[in-house]
């Protein structure tokens, strides 16, 4: 097998760029799906259930696009035909999820119609999202991965960034924040617009400058379909059955703290606008204002996510390092209820940042290490991702009832979320490095 070739910054810039269009229509989705089903009138003990989509999703087209896309060989190549479909299918979703309201249809069949395009536009953005990672496991060597996936992480942040501002920006330039009761505004229409047209651009330009290798090249420098066959024909269970105690121990770690990240998400549009603008009304002009600035605040987590990724290999302790970090998510997370001006709830979203960096960041550090030596490395991360979605649908499918517990109070989810990232970080000791 021969060793791949190195590849210029700008064609390692190309694999990946497509992936800047596809994070801005995730941070769209991320940042204003409560907020559209509010507007459309869904009721908050309900609101987590729409939030069961996109881990889902995210769980089940994955798999299949990897499986699939390792046994397409077209004239266009193997990743980027998946790539263009699944963001052309985004691109129209992204048009229609917003104007559901704006269809004349009752409160029952306009959430029906946003829960079906908000199911198209999860499996879409998956389908588009994981051929970029595939791309550079095919096409770059060992030694120039890490820039690879660091100029992926980049693209990412800057995505985030961009989609969490639009609302915000066509606001700030004059469109429309406020409509007619059960439709959404025009500000969040247009961001949802402008983010289709800017990733259907980037994944052309993706598509224009790639050329992936046909067969006979792939093969020169990857191992044979055959042999990773025989690598990965393990059942999954047994898989499960022999995975280190780490895979276990972190996913623990995983459980409360993807359980948090998604009772924020959910609520937090409702609980920046009870506590600041002291009001949860959709049609209101200040729950609007609290949304537009509730993505402001999620930027500034971006941010603040991405100086602490910088800081967090200065720890010689790396539980330590994943464990003050949690410790600083929830800490956060507490504050979120009890600080009453706005500018003051930047700092809260920046501590969360520091959760959210180790989030991403420790996990596969701990777990890629302990299977050192088990084989079936994709296999088992490909398992792993499950500590990621899974915690999610549990928590999505238990928030109402949560919510009840906790006084119907949305702002009192921040409490909850909290807590789960302290839990977090105190099963983070339980972690042992470990090798087979």
């Amino acid at each position: 097998m021969k060793q791949k070739p190195d590849l210029s910054f700008w064609k390692l810039w190309n694999l990946s760029f497509g992936f800047f269009g596809v994070q801005i229509a995730y941070a769209l989705q991320s940042a204003n799906i409560s907020r559209i089903f509010r507007t459309l009138g869904a009721d908050p003990h309900s609101l987590s259930f729409f939030w069961i989509l996109p881990p889902l999703m995210g769980i089940l087209v994955q798999p299949i696009v990897g499986t699939l896309s390792d046994r397409t060989w077209t004239r266009f190549g193997r990743r980027i035909p998946y790539l263009f479909i699944g963001a052309a299918v985004a691109v129209g979703v992204m048009c229609l999820l917003p104007n559901a309201g704006s269809f004349g249809m009752a409160v029952g069949t306009a959430l029906i119609f946003g829960l079906i395009a908000l199911m198209l536009l999860d499996t879409s953005i998956n389908m588009a999202m994981q051929p970029f990672k595939m791309l550079v496991g095919d096409m770059v060597n060992e030694e120039q991965k890490a820039k690879a996936y660091s100029i992926q992480s980049f693209l990412c942040n800057a995505g985030s960034i961009v989609g969490f501002l639009f609302p915000f920006f066509f606001t700030w330039i004059g469109l429309k924040n406020v409509a007619p009761e059960g439709v959404v505004p025009d500000s969040v229409i247009w961001s949802f617009y402008c983010g289709a047209a800017i990733l259907i651009l980037c994944v052309i330009y993706t598509v224009a400058k790639v050329r992936e290798w046909t067969p006979k090249e792939y093969a020169e420098y990857n191992e044979s379909q055959e042999s990773q066959e025989s690598h990965d024909s393990a059942n999954w269970l047994t898989l499960l059955k022999n995975a280190p105690s780490t895979f276990w121990k972190v996913g623990l770690v995983q459980f409360f703290c993807w359980a948090g990240m998604l009772f924020m998400w959910t609520y937090v549009v409702d609980a920046v606008s009870e506590t600041v603008w002291e009001t949860i009304d959709p049609t209101t002009t200040a729950y609007q204002e609290a949304a537009n600035w509730t993505g402001v605040l999620y930027a500034l987590q971006a941010l603040g996510s991405v100086v602490w990724a910088m800081l967090l290999p200065r720890f010689s302790n790396t539980k330590l390092a994943y464990s003050v970090s949690l410790v600083l998510g929830g800490l956060g997370f507490l504050l979120i209820p009890l600080i009453h001006d706005m500018y003051g709830q930047i700092l809260p979203f920046l501590l969360v940042g520091c959760g959210w960096a180790a989030m991403l960041a420790m996990p596969f550090t701990f777990v890629t290490n302990a299977l050192q030596g088990y084989g079936h490395m994709g296999a088992y991360l490909g398992l792993f991702n499950g500590t990621i979605c899974v915690p999610q649908i549990v928590a999505a499918l238990c928030g109402g009832a949560i919510l009840s517990l906790v006084g119907h109070h949305q702002s009192s989810m921040m409490f909850v979320a909290g807590v789960c990232f302290l839990i977090g970080s105190v099963c983070v000791f339980i972690i042992k490095n470990e090798k087979k």
